[in-house]
């Protein structure tokens, strides 16, 4: 229900009143004498603009409580008197979905209360013709195309063809002819009112019914007994809109059913180019070149041209003849959906075989390049080993190393660290191991075996120093705290050698990321053998040689476990370059 604090005026319809906004609840114009109940029921709220010969008006219904529209004649000539009249005819009969609706008792006569009257204007004993509507909700297609004006999808537009011929239907089988089809008289009904604010949807455009309005230019021309005696023939209103009505409507000629489909024909073209019909004609022949300017079928394209024929005898003759294309062409939209739909399907299926091809032979190399470091590293661990232990042990390197480095070289922390042949073993095992790491080529690597060999030694003797100085300070220190970062220290020990070599290698991306991923992966995977006890604790740890001389158990102890940590470096390479770089990297860390 409408309240006075919604509406606190309310307007004359008067439209030579001189002060029209007047107060809610007076029941005559203060300044006219105009009533303001009309036809004791509707309110006057305010005007909306002009259509033609009338005045526009929102009205408050009090028998519905629904807002509705008033047009108020303003032209007092015979004709607009005619063709207002007719208007009214139309909208009382025709029910139909497509045409506004009014009640019979909505068209009246609105009567001036007193006799005064004002210079230039209606005399005193005017009559003002009035007709009441149902308000439409929602957006023109003129509206529409404001929202899009480089031209509506096919989509929208065959829908509103389809619905546009449905109501051409029944005003022909009524034998009235709109005369005034285009883009600002076509509106899509629609549950919201904000129009324009919010852009139009493809499940509004497609779904919402469409509407004709402004039938005060129909034209009837079946039997004029379907009129009221009243309204005998006249003479025929000639009405234009440029760019939209056919040839003979324009030159005052017969016109039949084959103007509205002109007019449609026009408008929907306007509809799919974004362009003017006008703008769009051959100077020379008057037709419209517009095929080139939007995205249309052929068969929809043949019947717009085919509405729009200059000759009226090369129009369809009836909404029926259309509307059977109409069926075709929405049969060939639903293959062609249907088959788009299955090109789309093909070409998704296509792309994502593609995306799993590439991650499984992505996957594959990777497996294949990470096992061959892994082999390639175990080997040359082993063989830098045994190579290490031979000169270690028995050979006078070996003895001339150990008295270099008795003279407390090493002494870390007051710790009784004794450090000697077994430094030729680590280099030796490092040096070998990062060779053969980087003679693989693998991970995008630089190759520069002088480099690596050097980084190599001298990882793998730091990852060693690191394991004697953590061997030696669980049992010299006892602390809980301390003892345990010894612990750590000499869990670590295998993960910094590794890191360091890695450093050598020429990884052309996030090196010292690499680095750490790989100290802790390999640290993580040789504490993980140590809880399994699948190996021998000796196969775990840097060099033990309990005489002068390895025993053959010892032997291959130590060459076992740097071939294991060769292999183990090489894997948790392999992962470091095929998971945590890309990650990085989708990370923005360059």
């Amino acid at each position: 229900m409408v309240h006075q604090s919604d509406f606190p005026t309310i307007h004359c319809i008067n439209p030579h009143c001189p002060n029209p906004i007047q107060s809610w609840g007076n029941k005559y114009c203060q300044s006219c004498g105009t009533p303001l109940l009309l036809n004791d029921r509707y309110i006057p709220l305010k005007p909306l603009g002009l259509g033609g010969f009338a005045k526009i008006y929102t009205v408050w219904d009090l028998r519905t409580q629904t807002e509705r529209i008033l047009k108020v004649l303003i032209e007092a000539s015979p004709k607009a008197l005619e063709l207002f009249d007719q208007e009214a005819w139309v909208l009382t009969h025709l029910r139909h979905p497509g045409i506004p609706q009014a009640e019979p008792g909505d068209y009246f006569y609105l009567q001036k209360r007193n006799n005064n009257s004002y210079p230039g204007h209606h005399p005193t004993n005017w009559r003002l013709p009035c007709l009441v509507m149902e308000k439409i909700n929602g957006l023109t297609l003129e509206e529409v195309l404001e929202q899009h004006p480089e031209g509506c999808p096919q989509e929208w537009v065959i829908s509103w063809l389809t619905k546009a011929i449905e109501i051409l239907w029944e005003l022909h089988r009524q034998g009235i002819i709109h005369r005034d089809i285009k883009p600002s008289n076509l509106m899509l009904r629609m549950a919201r009112t904000d129009r324009q604010l919010i852009p139009l949807q493809r499940t509004e455009a497609t779904n919402a019914p469409l509407v004709a309005i402004d039938l005060g230019g129909a034209k009837q021309i079946g039997p004029w007994r379907k009129f009221p005696p009243e309204m005998p023939p006249k003479s025929s209103t000639r009405l234009i809109s440029p760019g939209y009505s056919p040839p003979e409507q324009m030159t005052g000629g017969e016109i039949g059913p084959p103007a509205d489909f002109f007019a449609l024909g026009r408008t929907c073209i306007h509809l799919l180019t974004g362009k003017y019909p006008a703008d769009l004609e051959d100077p020379s022949t008057g037709e419209l070149e517009w095929r080139g300017l939007c995205e249309v079928n052929s068969s929809c394209a043949n019947l717009l041209d085919l509405m729009v024929n200059l000759n009226v005898k090369d129009r369809p003759k009836t909404a029926a003849e259309i509307s059977v294309r109409l069926a075709k062409i929405h049969r060939y939209q639903k293959r062609a959906t249907g088959a788009i739909a299955l090109v789309k399907i093909g070409r998704g299926l296509k792309k994502l075989t593609n995306i799993i091809s590439k991650i499984i032979d992505r996957t594959v190399a990777g497996c294949l390049d990470t096992l061959w470091e892994a082999v390639l590293g175990g080997i040359g661990g082993c063989v830098g080993a045994s190579l290490g232990l031979v000169l270690a042990y028995w050979s006078a390197l070996g003895d001339a190393i150990a008295d270099i480095l008795a003279n407390e070289w090493f002494q870390i922390a007051d710790l009784p660290i004794t450090f000697g042949e077994e430094v030729l073993v680590f280099a030796l095992a490092g040096l070998f191991t990062a060779i053969a790491l980087t003679d693989t080529g693998s991970f995008s690597q630089d190759r520069r075996y002088g480099w690596a060999a050097f980084m190599g030694a001298i990882g793998y003797v730091v990852g060693g120093l690191c394991w004697e100085v953590a061997k030696v300070g669980v049992f010299v220190f006892s602390s809980a705290d301390e003892v345990m970062a010894f612990e750590l220290l000499g869990k670590l020990s295998v993960g910094i050698a590794i890191a360091i070599l890695s450093l050598g290698l020429g990884l052309k991306s996030h090196k010292f990321a690499q680095a750490v991923v790989v100290a802790v992966g390999v640290a993580m995977v040789f504490v993980g053998l140590e809880s399994v006890d699948i190996f021998p604790r000796s196969y775990l740890q840097f060099v033990s040689v309990s005489g002068s001389t390895p025993s053959l158990f010892e032997f291959v102890a130590n060459i076992g476990f740097f071939g294991l940590l060769g292999s183990v470096g090489g894997v948790c390479l392999g992962a470091s370059h095929y998971l945590i770089v890309p990650v990085l990297r989708w990370l923005g860390l360059r």
